[in-house]
């Protein structure tokens, strides 16, 4: 398969290189710090962000990408479903 962006540098402005499905967790950290989280079903969610702050997104839409650096998602606050770790 040809990928002609291989030799790129993806940086926080290029498209992420892998996702991964987060279950939200009040004690453990998600597998991998995110660039960004696709939110599946709308709600809120909370989510502990790479510099350590707990903050509470409310009534986000379905299919919303969130350009946000997370380290957990916790499961106290968080109704949204289907949510995709993007790195």
């Amino acid at each position: 398969m040809n990928d002609r962006y291989k030799n790129t540098s993806t940086g926080l402005i290029g498209p992420a290189l892998d996702a991964f499905a987060i279950s939200p967790d009040d004690t453990t950290d998600i597998l991998e710090v995110t660039r960004a989280i696709y939110v599946g079903g709308s709600g809120d969610i909370t989510l502990v962000t790479r510099g350590g702050t707990q903050i509470t997104f409310a009534n986000v839409p379905a299919g919303m990408l969130m350009p946000i650096r997370a380290s957990r998602v916790l499961t106290t606050g968080t109704s949204a479903t289907d949510i995709v770790g993007l790195v």
